[in-house]
């Protein structure tokens, strides 16, 4: 652990579990302290992408008992989300003096809570560190939802959940979907539910539950030898093909120069080591964007909206 005094303008970024070293490599010397995943840094940028959650103008707070920590968050505002990094016990015990924030998973379809949320750790005894302004609307930007457990044929489908969710935007009913590595079917499954038609392309087959849903058009063949000229005009592409980064790039800048894809949704899937390299390269696309989902591994999504 790193301490120090927070200067004028500090900025607060946590990371998911397991990628620190990841968010580390984003920030570069621009560092002041870390708590566990939470790094403190002067460089206030718009958007972070291995950050779960960004803590605007974080603020380091005395307090003198348990009953004073709770006071001083409830001074602030009204809903706070622990992120637990030390002292384990006496956080708790201040938790216990906050008021309640829902922790129910979401339904797929709700918005999400409106109501500010801020974010707070114990650093030491009697130091709270915390921000009444955060990025994300749940708890460490941990989105879960209340699973369908029977239907999807891979929990895949939990990535494109979160990321509508996010976004509040979907493919609308009757909109054209591309799906390509689509097996076992989990993103084919989703835009079906949706009303959308989708046409899923993979040279392996999709889970047999997928085959008599309407809507949906199975091409049994590699998504890098479809020909885009032999799709038509495509509303949404998704792709969650297992590549190398850079050969996923060789096949979107296809689809972008083909110019018949309203809008992309491509997972970015890294190997043993994160290729900043082709990072970039994707970030650098004009109109575009990466995150990192709650439900994402070692990968991040790419997405390009307009």
């Amino acid at each position: 652990m790193a301490q120090g005094t927070l200067s004028a303008v500090t900025t607060g970024y946590l990371a998911a579990a397991g990628f620190l070293a990841q968010l580390n490599a984003e920030l570069g010397d621009a560092i002041e302290a870390t708590y566990g995943n939470l790094v403190l840094s002067p460089a206030l940028k718009d958007r972070i992408i291995w950050a779960a959650n960004t803590w605007r103008n974080p603020v380091r707070i005395p307090i003198s008992s348990i009953a004073d920590g709770a006071k001083k968050l409830r001074a602030l505002q009204r809903n706070w989300a622990l992120y637990p990094y030390a002292h384990h016990r006496r956080a708790a015990l201040i938790t216990e003096r906050l008021p309640t924030v829902s922790a129910k998973p979401l339904v797929f379809g709700a918005a999400l809570p409106t109501a500010p949320l801020g974010s707070w750790t114990l650093i030491e005894p009697d130091v709270i560190l915390a921000s009444a302004d955060c990025s994300s609307a749940v708890t460490n930007g941990e989105m879960h939802f209340v699973e369908d457990r029977l239907a999807p044929p891979s929990r895949a489908y939990l990535k494109l959940w979160e990321l509508f969710t996010l976004l509040g935007e979907r493919p609308k009913a009757d909109e054209f979907c591309l799906d390509l590595g689509a097996s076992p079917g989990g993103w084919t499954w989703v835009l079906q539910r949706l009303g959308a038609r989708v046409l899923s392309v993979d040279k392996a087959p999709l889970d047999p539950r997928m085959a008599g849903l309407p809507g949906i058009h199975y091409v049994q063949e590699s998504a890098f030898a479809l020909d885009p000229g032999a799709v038509g005009p495509v509303d949404w592409l998704f792709s969650d093909v297992v590549c190398y980064p850079k050969r996923l790039l060789v096949l979107v800048q296809k689809w972008l120069e083909a110019g018949i894809v309203r809008r992309f949704v491509c997972s970015v899937k890294f190997q043993d080591e994160t290729d900043f390299e082709t990072l970039h390269a994707f970030a650098a696309i004009p109109g575009s964007r990466l995150v990192h989902l709650h439900h994402n591994k070692h990968e991040l999504t790419w997405l390009k909206l307009s």
